[in-house]
Protein backbone atom coordinates (compact mmCIF):
# COMPACT_ATOMS: atom_id res chain seq x y z
CA UNK A 1 0.00 0.00 0.00
CA UNK A 2 1.59 3.14 -1.24
CA UNK A 3 -0.05 6.23 1.57
CA UNK A 4 0.87 9.90 0.60
CA UNK A 5 1.20 10.54 3.86
CA UNK A 6 3.58 7.52 4.52
CA UNK A 7 5.50 8.81 1.50
CA UNK A 8 5.94 12.47 2.76
CA UNK A 9 6.79 11.59 6.04
CA UNK A 10 9.81 9.35 4.87
CA UNK A 11 10.92 12.47 2.64
CA UNK A 12 10.30 14.97 5.67
CA UNK A 13 12.75 12.84 8.02
CA UNK A 14 15.14 11.65 5.27
CA UNK A 15 14.10 8.22 5.92
CA UNK A 16 14.24 5.48 2.97
CA UNK A 17 11.94 2.74 4.85
CA UNK A 18 10.87 1.92 8.67
CA UNK A 19 14.94 1.56 9.21
CA UNK A 20 15.42 4.52 11.16
CA UNK A 21 12.53 4.59 13.55
CA UNK A 22 13.48 4.45 16.81
CA UNK A 23 17.00 5.28 16.62
CA UNK A 24 17.14 9.34 16.61
CA UNK A 25 15.50 12.27 16.96
CA UNK A 26 14.85 14.08 13.95
CA UNK A 27 12.22 16.55 11.85
CA UNK A 28 11.55 18.02 9.07
CA UNK A 29 8.47 19.68 7.03
CA UNK A 30 6.33 17.60 4.48
CA UNK A 31 5.86 20.52 1.95
CA UNK A 32 2.72 19.75 1.12
CA UNK A 33 0.04 21.90 2.45
CA UNK A 34 -3.20 19.96 0.46
CA UNK A 35 -2.09 16.84 2.15
CA UNK A 36 -1.57 18.51 5.47
CA UNK A 37 -5.51 19.70 5.61
CA UNK A 38 -6.45 16.60 4.14
CA UNK A 39 -5.67 14.38 6.76
CA UNK A 40 -7.24 16.31 9.60
CA UNK A 41 -8.74 19.60 10.67
CA UNK A 42 -9.71 21.44 14.00
CA UNK A 43 -13.52 21.72 12.73
CA UNK A 44 -13.38 17.76 12.04
CA UNK A 45 -11.89 16.79 15.05
CA UNK A 46 -14.80 18.87 16.68
CA UNK A 47 -17.55 16.98 13.88
CA UNK A 48 -16.21 13.57 15.79
CA UNK A 49 -16.86 15.13 19.24
CA UNK A 50 -20.29 16.16 18.59
CA UNK A 51 -21.42 13.13 17.07
CA UNK A 52 -19.73 10.12 19.07
CA UNK A 53 -20.94 9.16 22.48
CA UNK A 54 -17.23 10.16 23.67
CA UNK A 55 -16.12 8.86 27.37
CA UNK A 56 -12.86 9.35 29.54
CA UNK A 57 -9.89 8.67 29.38
CA UNK A 58 -10.46 8.38 25.49
CA UNK A 59 -11.59 12.44 25.29
CA UNK A 60 -9.99 14.58 27.67
CA UNK A 61 -9.88 18.04 27.80
CA UNK A 62 -6.99 20.10 29.98
CA UNK A 63 -6.79 23.91 31.42
CA UNK A 64 -4.56 25.53 33.10
CA UNK A 65 -2.12 22.64 33.17
CA UNK A 66 -4.71 20.37 34.90
CA UNK A 67 -7.96 18.06 33.52
CA UNK A 68 -10.72 19.43 33.73
CA UNK A 69 -13.85 17.26 35.38
CA UNK A 70 -15.74 15.73 32.97
CA UNK A 71 -19.13 17.00 34.31
CA UNK A 72 -18.28 20.46 32.63
CA UNK A 73 -18.48 19.63 29.75
CA UNK A 74 -20.62 16.70 29.28
CA UNK A 75 -24.41 16.04 29.36
CA UNK A 76 -26.70 13.19 29.21
CA UNK A 77 -29.06 13.32 25.62
CA UNK A 78 -31.92 11.64 26.75
CA UNK A 79 -34.07 9.96 24.42
CA UNK A 80 -38.12 10.80 24.94
CA UNK A 81 -38.35 7.04 26.55
CA UNK A 82 -35.52 8.08 29.04
CA UNK A 83 -32.32 6.31 27.99
CA UNK A 84 -29.90 8.37 28.69
CA UNK A 85 -26.26 8.53 26.71
CA UNK A 86 -23.77 10.82 27.47
CA UNK A 87 -22.80 13.42 25.17
CA UNK A 88 -20.09 16.20 24.91
CA UNK A 89 -22.19 19.20 25.69
CA UNK A 90 -20.56 21.46 22.62
CA UNK A 91 -21.63 24.77 23.56
CA UNK A 92 -19.88 23.87 27.19
CA UNK A 93 -16.52 22.57 25.22
CA UNK A 94 -16.98 26.00 22.68
CA UNK A 95 -16.69 28.05 25.54
CA UNK A 96 -13.39 25.95 27.62
CA UNK A 97 -11.59 26.09 23.97
CA UNK A 98 -12.12 29.91 23.79
CA UNK A 99 -10.81 30.18 27.05
CA UNK A 100 -7.97 28.39 26.21
CA UNK A 101 -7.68 24.36 26.50
CA UNK A 102 -6.38 21.48 25.21
CA UNK A 103 -8.46 18.90 23.48
CA UNK A 104 -7.05 15.29 23.61
CA UNK A 105 -8.29 12.22 21.47
CA UNK A 106 -6.66 9.24 22.04
CA UNK A 107 -7.40 6.66 19.14
CA UNK A 108 -9.06 8.59 16.67
CA UNK A 109 -7.98 5.76 14.17
CA UNK A 110 -11.45 3.80 16.38
CA UNK A 111 -13.26 7.29 14.65
CA UNK A 112 -12.60 8.97 11.64
CA UNK A 113 -11.81 6.94 8.33
CA UNK A 114 -8.60 8.85 7.43
CA UNK A 115 -6.99 7.72 10.42
CA UNK A 116 -7.93 4.00 10.04
CA UNK A 117 -6.72 4.38 6.79
CA UNK A 118 -3.16 5.98 7.77
CA UNK A 119 -2.93 3.71 10.50
CA UNK A 120 -3.33 0.89 8.54
CA UNK A 121 -0.93 2.09 6.22
CA UNK A 122 1.85 2.98 8.70
CA UNK A 123 1.33 -0.62 10.09
CA UNK A 124 2.11 -1.92 6.85
CA UNK A 125 5.38 0.02 6.48
CA UNK A 126 6.46 -0.48 10.11
CA UNK A 127 5.07 -3.83 10.79
CA UNK A 128 3.96 -2.80 13.97
CA UNK A 129 0.58 -1.48 15.71
CA UNK A 130 0.25 2.16 15.42
CA UNK A 131 -2.90 4.12 16.97
CA UNK A 132 -2.97 7.55 16.44
CA UNK A 133 -4.27 10.43 18.86
CA UNK A 134 -4.97 13.79 18.05
CA UNK A 135 -4.51 17.62 20.29
CA UNK A 136 -6.44 20.59 19.85
CA UNK A 137 -5.05 23.37 21.47
CA UNK A 138 -6.03 27.27 21.47
CA UNK A 139 -5.03 30.18 22.66
CA UNK A 140 -2.28 29.58 25.16
CA UNK A 141 -3.49 26.84 26.75
CA UNK A 142 -1.28 24.52 28.05
CA UNK A 143 -0.12 21.19 27.28
CA UNK A 144 1.64 18.22 29.31
CA UNK A 145 4.46 18.80 31.41
CA UNK A 146 7.79 17.09 30.68
CA UNK A 147 7.24 13.38 30.46
CA UNK A 148 8.55 9.78 27.89
CA UNK A 149 6.46 7.56 26.05
CA UNK A 150 7.22 3.94 25.91
CA UNK A 151 6.70 3.72 22.12
CA UNK A 152 8.02 5.23 19.39
CA UNK A 153 6.01 8.56 17.54
CA UNK A 154 5.63 10.10 14.88
CA UNK A 155 4.39 14.27 15.09
CA UNK A 156 2.65 15.81 12.17
CA UNK A 157 1.48 19.43 12.68
CA UNK A 158 -1.43 19.75 11.10
CA UNK A 159 -2.27 23.21 12.03
CA UNK A 160 -1.60 26.24 13.97
CA UNK A 161 1.97 26.29 15.58
CA UNK A 162 2.99 24.85 19.00
CA UNK A 163 6.98 24.90 20.98
CA UNK A 164 8.23 21.83 21.79
CA UNK A 165 11.16 21.03 23.86
CA UNK A 166 12.74 17.63 23.44
CA UNK A 167 15.24 15.89 25.64
CA UNK A 168 17.56 13.07 25.59
CA UNK A 169 16.49 9.91 27.49
CA UNK A 170 17.45 9.00 31.06
CA UNK A 171 17.71 5.39 30.91
CA UNK A 172 18.12 3.50 27.42
CA UNK A 173 14.64 2.07 26.15
CA UNK A 174 12.91 2.76 29.20
CA UNK A 175 10.02 0.05 29.11
CA UNK A 176 6.08 0.67 30.78
CA UNK A 177 6.62 -2.57 32.26
CA UNK A 178 10.17 -2.00 33.75
CA UNK A 179 12.77 -2.58 36.44
CA UNK A 180 13.14 1.23 36.65
CA UNK A 181 10.66 3.74 37.40
CA UNK A 182 12.35 6.30 35.17
CA UNK A 183 11.09 9.11 36.71
CA UNK A 184 13.84 11.88 36.74
CA UNK A 185 14.30 13.94 33.32
CA UNK A 186 17.60 14.34 31.97
CA UNK A 187 19.15 18.00 31.58
CA UNK A 188 20.15 17.29 28.14
CA UNK A 189 18.27 19.12 25.61
CA UNK A 190 18.06 17.70 21.87
CA UNK A 191 16.29 20.61 20.12
CA UNK A 192 13.82 22.94 21.29
CA UNK A 193 11.67 25.52 18.68
CA UNK A 194 8.42 25.69 17.49
CA UNK A 195 6.56 23.17 15.49
CA UNK A 196 4.32 24.74 11.72
CA UNK A 197 2.01 23.34 10.02
CA UNK A 198 3.75 20.88 7.72
CA UNK A 199 6.21 19.82 10.19
CA UNK A 200 7.04 15.99 10.87
CA UNK A 201 9.13 15.27 14.04
CA UNK A 202 10.41 11.47 15.35
CA UNK A 203 10.84 10.71 19.23
CA UNK A 204 12.33 7.78 20.11
CA UNK A 205 10.98 5.74 22.99
CA UNK A 206 12.36 7.26 26.73
CA UNK A 207 13.12 10.78 25.06
CA UNK A 208 11.59 13.71 27.54
CA UNK A 209 9.36 15.88 25.61
CA UNK A 210 6.57 18.43 26.08
CA UNK A 211 4.47 21.25 24.51
CA UNK A 212 2.86 24.31 25.02
CA UNK A 213 1.60 27.35 23.72
CA UNK A 214 1.59 28.96 26.59
CA UNK A 215 2.38 32.97 25.89
CA UNK A 216 1.80 32.52 22.42
CA UNK A 217 -1.36 34.19 22.64
CA UNK A 218 -4.44 34.13 20.99
CA UNK A 219 -4.31 30.89 17.72
CA UNK A 220 -4.55 27.22 17.82
CA UNK A 221 -2.67 23.95 17.55
CA UNK A 222 -3.92 20.94 16.05
CA UNK A 223 -1.31 18.06 15.56
CA UNK A 224 -1.68 13.92 15.92
CA UNK A 225 0.69 11.29 17.17
CA UNK A 226 1.41 7.96 15.79
CA UNK A 227 2.41 5.91 18.15
CA UNK A 228 4.06 2.71 17.27
CA UNK A 229 4.86 0.01 19.52
CA UNK A 230 7.85 -1.98 18.39
CA UNK A 231 8.56 -5.70 19.49
CA UNK A 232 11.20 -5.77 22.24
CA UNK A 233 13.26 -8.61 23.56
CA UNK A 234 11.18 -9.14 26.60
CA UNK A 235 8.23 -9.65 24.36
CA UNK A 236 10.19 -12.57 22.18
CA UNK A 237 10.50 -14.35 26.16
CA UNK A 238 7.27 -13.65 26.82
CA UNK A 239 5.98 -15.54 23.60
CA UNK A 240 8.46 -18.41 24.34
CA UNK A 241 6.49 -18.51 27.76
CA UNK A 242 3.55 -19.50 25.70
CA UNK A 243 5.06 -21.92 23.90
CA UNK A 244 7.15 -23.78 26.71
CA UNK A 245 3.47 -24.73 27.95
CA UNK A 246 3.53 -27.49 25.30
CA UNK A 247 6.43 -29.48 26.64
CA UNK A 248 5.27 -31.39 29.69
CA UNK A 249 9.20 -30.33 31.64
CA UNK A 250 7.77 -26.96 31.82
CA UNK A 251 3.94 -27.70 33.50
CA UNK A 252 5.55 -29.44 36.68
CA UNK A 253 6.01 -27.89 40.07
CA UNK A 254 9.09 -25.92 40.88
CA UNK A 255 9.94 -28.26 44.36
CA UNK A 256 11.86 -25.62 46.90
CA UNK A 257 13.17 -28.86 48.69
CA UNK A 258 14.90 -30.81 45.84
CA UNK A 259 16.89 -28.82 42.81
CA UNK A 260 17.53 -32.35 41.15
CA UNK A 261 15.40 -31.16 38.05
CA UNK A 262 16.90 -27.34 37.96
CA UNK A 263 19.60 -28.63 35.09
CA UNK A 264 16.85 -30.48 33.12
CA UNK A 265 14.60 -27.70 33.25
CA UNK A 266 17.30 -25.39 32.22
CA UNK A 267 18.58 -27.47 29.03
CA UNK A 268 14.93 -27.80 27.94
CA UNK A 269 14.76 -23.70 27.96
CA UNK A 270 17.71 -23.74 25.94
CA UNK A 271 16.77 -25.99 23.68
CA UNK A 272 13.07 -24.07 23.20
CA UNK A 273 15.29 -20.38 23.10
CA UNK A 274 17.52 -22.13 20.08
CA UNK A 275 14.25 -23.99 17.96
CA UNK A 276 12.06 -20.53 18.22
CA UNK A 277 14.23 -17.14 17.32
CA UNK A 278 13.02 -14.37 17.36
CA UNK A 279 12.56 -13.99 13.81
CA UNK A 280 9.97 -16.36 14.07
CA UNK A 281 8.71 -14.33 16.85
CA UNK A 282 8.09 -11.77 14.43
CA UNK A 283 6.74 -13.41 11.79
CA UNK A 284 4.21 -15.04 14.16
CA UNK A 285 3.25 -11.79 15.94
CA UNK A 286 1.66 -10.27 12.22
CA UNK A 287 0.40 -13.70 11.35
CA UNK A 288 -1.53 -14.32 14.60
CA UNK A 289 -3.06 -10.68 14.86
CA UNK A 290 -6.28 -10.42 15.24
CA UNK A 291 -8.91 -9.47 12.54
CA UNK A 292 -9.70 -5.72 12.81
CA UNK A 293 -13.08 -3.67 13.03
CA UNK A 294 -15.32 -3.82 9.89
CA UNK A 295 -18.57 -3.49 8.21
CA UNK A 296 -19.50 -6.57 7.50
CA UNK A 297 -20.99 -7.48 4.38
CA UNK A 298 -24.83 -8.25 3.54
CA UNK A 299 -25.86 -9.53 0.30
CA UNK A 300 -29.54 -8.62 1.06
CA UNK A 301 -27.92 -5.28 1.77
CA UNK A 302 -26.68 -4.80 -2.06
CA UNK A 303 -24.20 -6.41 -3.91
CA UNK A 304 -20.11 -6.40 -3.78
CA UNK A 305 -18.76 -4.12 -6.33
CA UNK A 306 -15.81 -2.86 -4.18
CA UNK A 307 -13.12 -4.31 -1.68
CA UNK A 308 -10.18 -3.55 0.12
CA UNK A 309 -7.74 -5.75 1.92
CA UNK A 310 -8.45 -4.55 5.69
CA UNK A 311 -5.77 -6.90 7.78
CA UNK A 312 -3.48 -5.04 10.39
CA UNK A 313 -0.32 -6.45 8.37
CA UNK A 314 0.37 -7.16 4.27
CA UNK A 315 -0.95 -10.60 4.24
CA UNK A 316 1.82 -13.41 2.49
CA UNK A 317 1.18 -15.48 -0.72
CA UNK A 318 2.76 -18.43 -0.83
CA UNK A 319 2.84 -20.17 -4.84
CA UNK A 320 3.87 -23.79 -4.74
CA UNK A 321 2.62 -24.43 -8.87
CA UNK A 322 -0.66 -26.24 -8.44
CA UNK A 323 -1.86 -23.96 -5.57
CA UNK A 324 -1.59 -20.31 -3.97
CA UNK A 325 -2.39 -20.10 0.22
CA UNK A 326 -3.08 -16.84 2.02
CA UNK A 327 -1.30 -16.44 4.97
CA UNK A 328 -3.11 -13.27 7.13
CA UNK A 329 -4.42 -12.97 10.70
CA UNK A 330 -4.33 -16.46 11.97
CA UNK A 331 -5.98 -17.73 9.03
CA UNK A 332 -4.64 -20.03 5.83
CA UNK A 333 -6.28 -19.98 2.65
CA UNK A 334 -5.60 -22.35 -0.02
CA UNK A 335 -6.97 -21.59 -4.08
CA UNK A 336 -5.92 -22.58 -7.18
CA UNK A 337 -3.28 -21.49 -8.85
CA UNK A 338 -4.98 -19.37 -11.11
CA UNK A 339 -6.17 -17.14 -8.53
CA UNK A 340 -2.57 -15.70 -7.65
CA UNK A 341 -3.23 -12.74 -9.90
CA UNK A 342 -6.26 -11.51 -8.25
CA UNK A 343 -5.21 -12.25 -4.93
CA UNK A 344 -2.16 -10.00 -5.60
CA UNK A 345 -4.77 -7.21 -6.73
CA UNK A 346 -7.18 -7.65 -4.14
CA UNK A 347 -4.40 -7.67 -1.07
CA UNK A 348 -2.49 -4.78 -1.90
CA UNK A 349 -4.66 -2.53 0.60
CA UNK A 350 -5.78 -0.19 -2.15
CA UNK A 351 -9.23 0.37 -3.30
CA UNK A 352 -10.42 -2.56 -5.52
CA UNK A 353 -13.25 -1.73 -8.19
CA UNK A 354 -14.42 -5.47 -9.48
CA UNK A 355 -15.44 -4.67 -12.44
CA UNK A 356 -12.58 -2.53 -13.15
CA UNK A 357 -10.12 -5.35 -11.96
CA UNK A 358 -12.05 -8.12 -14.28
CA UNK A 359 -10.80 -6.26 -17.15
CA UNK A 360 -7.40 -6.94 -15.11
CA UNK A 361 -7.12 -10.46 -13.64
CA UNK A 362 -10.50 -11.72 -15.09
CA UNK A 363 -13.73 -12.11 -13.82
CA UNK A 364 -12.58 -14.83 -11.44
CA UNK A 365 -11.58 -11.78 -9.01
CA UNK A 366 -14.94 -11.71 -8.15
CA UNK A 367 -15.46 -14.96 -6.75
CA UNK A 368 -12.23 -14.37 -5.07
CA UNK A 369 -13.18 -11.14 -3.85
CA UNK A 370 -16.10 -12.87 -1.78
CA UNK A 371 -13.84 -15.41 -0.46
CA UNK A 372 -11.61 -12.73 1.18
CA UNK A 373 -14.39 -10.80 2.41
CA UNK A 374 -16.60 -13.51 3.96
CA UNK A 375 -12.94 -14.98 5.66
CA UNK A 376 -12.46 -10.98 6.86
CA UNK A 377 -9.30 -10.12 5.36
CA UNK A 378 -10.93 -8.10 2.98
CA UNK A 379 -14.09 -5.75 3.87
CA UNK A 380 -16.55 -4.39 1.34
CA UNK A 381 -15.69 -0.58 0.23
CA UNK A 382 -18.18 1.65 2.18
CA UNK A 383 -18.62 4.84 0.89
CA UNK A 384 -17.58 6.04 4.40
CA UNK A 385 -14.43 3.59 4.39
CA UNK A 386 -13.83 4.73 0.78
CA UNK A 387 -13.25 8.31 2.00
CA UNK A 388 -10.48 7.26 4.19
CA UNK A 389 -8.62 6.75 1.27
CA UNK A 390 -9.35 9.61 -1.72
CA UNK A 391 -6.72 11.28 -2.42
CA UNK A 392 -4.15 9.30 -0.33
CA UNK A 393 -4.46 5.96 -1.98
CA UNK A 394 -4.44 5.19 -5.32
CA UNK A 395 -7.21 3.09 -6.72
CA UNK A 396 -5.73 -0.28 -7.27
CA UNK A 397 -7.37 -0.78 -10.57
CA UNK A 398 -5.75 2.91 -11.98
Amino acid sequence: MEHQLVSAIERALGWSGPGELGKSFVRGNMGDPALVSRILTPNRLLDIAMRRSLGRPQFRCFQNGEEVHPAIYYTDSVSPRGQSIPMVNMRSLGRLLAEGATLILDQANVFDPTMEVTCRALQWWAHERVQVNAYLTTNDAAGFPLHWDDHDVVIVQLAGEKEWEVRGTSRPVPMYRDADPNSIPTDEIVWSGVLMAGDVMHIPRGHWHQATRTGSGVGKSLHVTFGITKRTGASWLAWLGDWCREQEVFRHDLDRRDRSGDETLAEAAARLIGERPPADYLTGYEQATALPRHVPFLDVLGPLDAVVCTTHFPPQLQETGETVTVVSSGKRLTLAAKAAPALRLLLSGRPVPLERAAALVGAEVAEVAEILVKEEICAALTPELSSGYTDLVTNAAS
